[in-house]
């Protein structure tokens, strides 16, 4: 059944690479893959891959070189931070801190607040945002019902927070549900009380802009991996206070100005940041392709947000027509979200489904929790949980394909056999073979 919605064109859409990468089904036959796995790791932007192509011959080491080839590295990851705060509509004298990815990020930052920082979050959090703080002065806040609710809740508890420094830790879009969350409206209670605020924006970045001013947010971090730059980057932007006064991060080569002997013990003066919190040698090409895709995504905002919002309306019209499949949300079926849908089926076993989607139908989707349990858990009554996620390489016939064959698994059942191996399900006599690279 094919849904009706508009028609758009992707004529001016930035390109991923392996738009036309064809996979090996079970039944011997070969298909365009259907990649509905944005959410975990976005594609490689075709810019983005040109752009490294062009950085490699001169890649070498940043800010220790005299040779010309690290002069060039060193523009290149010095300018990315340009990129990057443009991206963000972030403020001039905030820090831009690379990092290897959103976890990388939010642990550096929970590493330098102030001592005894009152942290308050929702328990519906990403583990990336919702295990780095620990101690007596973290409080968690249930799932809210609303978003109005999330502001109200927000406001009680930093009513009754210690007095001292508070950090407030939001999503800026659901990883579980995609669903946009009020950061605006959050910081301005957090405002109200004296906090700051951390945005972990991995989700909302590769859907919707950011501006860091007009959310008025004091931190905020993101991965490479979901902005379709997968080169082992992410960032932490934000105010530097914090940051500068803290130890480092990592402790090594570059974090340091200067390191002196004195017998029994070493006298070490530490940079300032960014440097303070980036020792080692960096990723230049992982934060130049972060910088590129900032800079490609920016100015293609408008045609990647109608290609994505036709292409979620498509989707979730077609999951409602399919027996037994309940959308998880937490505020709502009509809030606002991005290309994030996640379902149950029926009491069916998700891990079956998502292994025959893609062994009989060359279909790519998540089954589980997505590392936040807590959410997947109560949204989905302690059942796991299948999650389908667009983005810039997904077409109509991705999504129309993936609703039909959903149907036909869950009301006619899968054409192979499946066993279970090491807790995953996995097609019997599987002969498809793996790409030359690989044997």
């Amino acid at each position: 059944m094919t849904v009706a919605v508009p028609r758009i064109s992707v004529a001016a859409l930035p390109r991923v690479v392996g738009s036309t990468l064809r996979v090996p089904l079970v039944t011997g036959e070969r298909v365009e893959y259907a990649n509905l796995d944005h959410a975990a790791s976005a594609p490689c932007l075709e810019q983005v891959r040109d752009a490294v192509d062009e950085l490699l011959p001169w890649y070498a080491s940043v800010h220790r070189g005299a040779g010309f080839a690290s002069q060039v590295s060193t523009k290149v990851y010095e300018q990315a931070r340009t990129s990057v705060r443009r991206f963000l509509g972030a403020r001039d004298t905030d820090a831009v801190v690379f990092t290897r990815n959103t976890t990388d990020a939010l642990n550096l930052l929970a590493r330098s607040v102030p001592k005894h920082t009152a942290v308050i979050l929702f328990d519906t959090e990403h583990h990336a945002a919702l295990l780095p703080w620990r101690g007596p002065n973290v409080r968690r806040l249930r799932t809210p019902a609303s978003p109005a609710t999330a502001v109200l809740d927000l406001d009680r508890a930093l009513r009754e927070a210690p007095v001292g420094p508070r950090l407030v830790v939001v999503t800026g879009a659901s990883n579980v549900t995609g669903e946009v969350w009020p950061v605006a409206e959050l910081a301005r209670v957090a405002r109200r009380h004296g906090a700051r605020i951390a945005l972990d924006a991995a989700q909302l970045a590769p859907h919707r802009p950011v501006d860091v001013r007009a959310l008025d947010v004091d931190y905020t971090v993101l991965s490479g991996h979901k902005i379709y730059a997968p080169f082992g980057s992410g960032v932490l932007v934000g105010r530097s206070d914090w940051l500068q006064a803290a130890e480092p991060y990592l402790v090594g080569g570059g974090a340091t100005s200067r390191v002196t002997d004195h017998g029994d013990r070493l006298g070490v003066a530490w940079s300032a940041v960014p440097e303070r919190h980036e020792a080692g040698t960096p990723n230049v090409v992982g934060v130049h392709a972060l910088a590129v895709a900032c800079d490609v995504l920016g100015r293609s905002w408008e045609q990647t947000v109608e290609h994505e919002r036709a292409l979620l309306a498509r989707l979730r019209a077609g999951l409602a027509t399919v027996p037994g499949v309940h959308e998880l949300a937490l505020f709502g079926a009509e809030h606002d979200r991005v290309g994030v849908v996640s379902f149950t089926a029926g009491g069916q076993d998700v891990g079956y489904l998502a292994a025959a989607l893609s062994a009989e139908h060359g279909i790519g989707v998540r089954d589980g929790a997505f590392c936040a349990h807590i959410a997947v858990h109560r949204l989905a009554h302690g059942e796991r949980a299948l999650r389908a996620s667009i983005g810039l390489g997904t077409t109509e016939e991705h999504v129309d394909r993936f609703v039909a064959a959903l149907r036909t698994l869950v009301t006619e059942g899968s054409r192979w056999e499946y066993e279970l191996r090491d807790g995953r399900w996995a097609p019997l006599n599987d002969e498809r073979a793996l790409p030359p690279f690989l044997r």
